[in-house]
């Protein structure tokens, strides 16, 4: 068991090594491509944007042995807008949510990857910034996200703000992706992502492993005559039920 364990450590680091290169070579391949998508307005330059996120996450994740499967795109109807709820268990979770929702949607993201160059960049463009740490910041987002539904792009959110470290299926829900839908009354879709954090667990340095991964929608969620609380918790409930039953 022991040398089992240490042979799965040498070679998940190794994997781990081929995985951040080769995503800083696919990276350099599609970056002026995707941020020349910022000469067309948006809706549109988004969405180009988008396809060219989910063609390099798709060759991406694949070169690394994680082959993304989708269900449930049939939720989002056409002509219609939708805040996208995710759990978040790693930093796999990012390219299954944004490339693989279906149609021009933005990510509601802290600055900190803001100062990794050139992916800086391409962070900036196909997000929402907020500084959690400033209340001046929050209010702007919000704002943001609201312009951006107004756009017809739809809105990707972490309600858990990050990473669930803990064993439950999920962490306790903020506010704003709910509050974010009374205000605009736009229907949530909740999306369940698997087996992140079995690929790139939080718990090891330099660790990542091939595995499945798969994101799923659910059916909307109106937010009409529901509080902000009634929402979240409808939203939590239905989330947790899916991840605990469908977790392989």
């Amino acid at each position: 068991m022991i040398v089992k364990k240490i042979v799965l450590g040498v070679f998940a680091r190794i994997w781990a090594l081929w995985g951040l290169m080769t995503f800083v070579i696919t990276f350099l391949i599609i970056l002026i491509p995707s941020l020349l998508t910022a000469l067309y307005p948006d809706p549109k330059g988004i969405d180009y944007f988008i396809k060219i996120s989910k063609i390099w996450m798709t060759i991406w994740l694949n070169l690394i042995g994680c082959p993304v499967s989708t269900k449930g795109e049939e939720n989002f109807s056409n002509g219609k807008t939708y805040i996208v709820t995710c759990n978040h268990n790693a930093l796999l979770d990012i390219p299954l949510s944004s490339p693989f929702i279906p149609g021009a949607n933005q990510t509601i993201a802290k600055k900190d990857f803001l100062k990794v160059p050139l992916f800086g960049w391409y962070y900036n463009r196909g997000s929402v910034i907020v500084d959690r740490h400033s209340d001046a910041s929050r209010r702007k987002s919000f704002e943001l996200m609201k312009d951006a539904l107004e756009k017809g792009m739809h809105m990707c959110i972490y309600p858990e703000g990050t990473r669930n470290k803990t064993d439950q299926p999920l962490k306790k829900f903020y506010d704003g992706a709910f509050k974010l839908a009374i205000d605009t009354n736009h229907a949530i879709i909740p999306a369940v992502i698997f087996n992140t954090k079995k690929a790139l667990s939080s718990n090891y340095f330099f660790y990542l492993l091939p595995k499945k991964l798969s994101i799923h929608f659910l059916p909307p969620i109106e937010p009409a005559n529901l509080t902000v609380e009634e929402l979240k918790q409808k939203v939590f409930n239905t989330m947790s039920a899916y991840y605990s039953a469908n977790d392989r």
